[in-house]
């Protein structure tokens, strides 16, 4: 069922009963964890901090330009950074970890999101439909990698979703930030046979790899994996657990207490208004560009 933002008010259903009777079961339908789908290969061992991938990802997304990241305090993902390093000094060796969103095969933000702004596609990218979202940060609350993001600055803000060149990807492209890699740290492939691929590196020099792959079953696995030399936890990334937690945070959306949905229902009354105010001023913006382009040619 497609959700506007009009039908959104329609008094025959309104917010809440958007809410309470369209709530698929997205932990199946949702669920790509046996599909072919497309993953990236981290192999920190290789990266040299470069930034490149930061650049291409900011570059590809239209992003707000920002000074050139120090490695000793790298930049935290954000509404403007979608892509980051982790760094880590060690026996006085720098180590680069590449950050993003996961893309996980069942991602929780999926399961928590009420009215479908956030659906996984079977290619692997988790994308977002800002045109339905109201704002409710309900996808913050589930993710375990901290990565969905709100634009706290802005009075009429969007959620951040990371969204793996979902674009790119459908026309048969490598993400923005795996072409611009010059040192070969991220491959771009099917995720089964990175897979194979991390685990025969691995294999092959023990002494050079941590016998783990990150990505491979945390948060019940994710489109992103990575092989290290250094424990990952040092590298600040986080300890999910193997099992997929879309199934418990469709349980917490499902148990909220039916008094909360009045509130719930204003608070989506107001997103929408606010949200036609931002696109209102966006599409005023976007005609004084296109004027003003017309005027040089």
């Amino acid at each position: 069922m497609k959700l506007n933002r009009r039908d959104f008010l329609k008094p025959s259903v309104g917010t809440t009963g958007y809410i309470l009777l369209n709530t698929p079961d997205k932990a199946s339908a949702n669920d790509s964890s046996t599909d072919p789908s497309k993953g990236v290969l981290v192999n920190i061992t290789k990266c040299v901090g470069c930034w490149w991938c930061y650049a291409a990802c900011k570059h590809t997304h239209n992003l707000p330009e920002t000074i050139r990241p120090d490695r000793e305090n790298p930049p935290k993902i954000n509404s403007s950074i979608w892509t980051t390093l982790s760094t880590n000094k060690k026996d006085n060796e720098w180590h680069y970890a590449k950050r993003q969103c996961m893309h996980c095969l069942t991602p929780a933000c999926v399961t928590a999101c009420r009215v479908g702004a956030l659906q996984k596609t079977p290619e692997g990218p988790v994308i977002y439909d800002d045109d339905k979202c109201f704002g409710c940060r309900d996808c913050m609350v589930a993710c375990k990698f901290g990565v969905p993001d709100f634009e706290w600055d802005d009075p009429t803000p969007w959620i951040r979703i990371r969204d793996f060149c979902a674009d790119r990807l459908a026309e048969g492209l490598e993400p923005a930030c795996v072409e611009a890699c010059t040192t070969g740290t991220p491959k771009f492939w099917d995720r089964d046979e990175l897979l194979v691929e991390a685990r025969e590196r691995i294999a092959a020099e023990l002494d050079k790899y941590v016998d783990h792959v990150y990505g491979e079953k945390e948060a019940g696995g994710t489109a992103w994996l990575y092989i290290s030399g250094v424990p990952l936890e040092e590298m600040g990334f986080p300890s999910p657990g193997t099992g997929p937690v879309t199934l418990n945070a469709q349980r917490t959306m499902v148990a909220v207490p039916p008094v909360l949905l009045g509130a719930v229902a204003m608070t989506g009354i107001y997103w929408l208004i606010r949200r036609r105010e931002r696109i209102s001023s966006d599409k005023k913006k976007d005609n004084k560009k296109q004027e003003a382009t017309e005027v040089k040619a």
